[in-house]
C-alpha cells in the first residue's frame, strides 16, 4: 500500500516562491529548497523530477493563486476603475520583491522556451484584459474618445513588467503608487 505524503504541496510551493524571489532560479540551490520546504532530497526528486520542472510547477501555482486573483480586477471590465484596482493590488503584491513570473522571464526567457511561452501567454492575457477595460472605459466616457486603445493597452502591459522590476529597487517607497497615478491620470476624462 503506498504511503501517504507527509507534506502539504501548496505550502511547499508557497515557500518555494519566496526562495525563487530571493535568489532567482540560478541563485537558488537545492539545499535551500530542501531546507525551506522541509522536503527530503529523494522525496523532492520523486515528486517534482528536477529543479527546472519544480520551477514550472511553482510558476503555475504562482499564476493560479496570486496573479490570477489580481487579474480578476481587469476581468470585471468596469473601465478605468478596474485598471486602477488592478495596479493598486499589483503594486502591493510586488512591493519590495518583484513578480516571480516577470523575474523568471527576465532571467530565463532567452534560453528556456517553456518560460518564454508562459510569459507570452501572461503578457497577451494582460493586454487583452486591458483592451477590454479600455473599450469599456471609452463606452462609459471615462476615457478620451481619441485614445488609441491598442497602444494604451500595450503601454499598460509594459508598465506591469517595469513595475515588477522597479518594485525590487523601490522597496517600500511610494514610487510605484506615484507612477500609477501618473500613468492613469492622462487617460481619464476630467469632468
Amino acid at each position: 500500500m503506498p504511503r501517504k505524503a507527509q507534506y502539504n504541496v501548496e505550502a511547499v510551493l508557497n515557500q518555494a516562491i519566496d526562495v525563487f524571489l530571493e535568489h532567482g532560479y540560478h541563485g537558488t540551490i537545492m539545499d535551500e529548497i530542501i531546507a525551506r520546504t522541509e522536503f527530503n532530497r529523494r522525496g523532492f526528486y520523486l515528486e517534482f523530477g528536477s529543479k527546472q520542472n519544480f520551477l514550472y510547477i511553482v510558476l503555475d501555482h504562482y499564476q493560479q493563486y496570486y496573479l490570477k486573483k489580481i487579474m480578476l480586477h481587469l476581468e470585471s471590465q468596469q473601465g478605468l476603475p478596474s485598471i486602477s484596482a488592478f495596479f493598486e493590488e499589483y503594486v502591493r503584491h510586488v512591493r519590495g520583491k518583484g513578480c516571480l513570473l516577470i523575474n523568471c522571464i527576465t532571467e530565463l526567457g532567452f534560453d528556456d522556451l517553456k518560460i518564454r511561452e508562459i510569459g507570452r501567454h501572461y503578457i497577451d492575457s494582460l493586454q487583452i484584459d486591458f483592451i477590454g477595460c479600455l473599450e469599456k472605459a471609452q463606452a462609459l466616457h471615462q476615457l478620451h474618445p481619441q485614445t488609441n486603445i491598442e497602444s494604451a493597452a500595450l503601454q499598460l502591459t509594459s508598465y506591469v513588467q517595469g513595475f515588477a522590476v522597479n518594485a525590487i529597487l523601490a522597496g517600500d517607497t511610494d514610487e510605484l503608487q506615484l507612477a500609477t497615478r501618473a500613468l492613469l491620470g492622462p487617460l481619464s476624462v476630467k469632468i
